[in-house]
């Protein structure tokens, strides 16, 4: 049996925004072609379908 990794929500702000992953700063080993998430709202959470990163907008900055 194995156990799924749970993945953490990365919190973005507006300055990040529009939104893409890989973000930049992100390790050449784990990039793929660059697709950009949307995010409607703090409520809302984008998940990348290469990597499964998952972002959400935080007011925080």
């Amino acid at each position: 049996m194995t156990m799924m990794k749970q993945q953490q929500i990365i919190k973005v702000s507006s300055k990040d925004l529009p939104l893409s992953c890989p973000r930049p700063g992100d390790e050449a080993w784990n990039m793929h072609p660059r697709v950009f998430l949307p995010l409607k709202g703090t409520d809302d959470v984008a998940v990348c379908p290469y990597c499964g990163a998952s972002y959400r907008l935080s007011d925080e900055e």
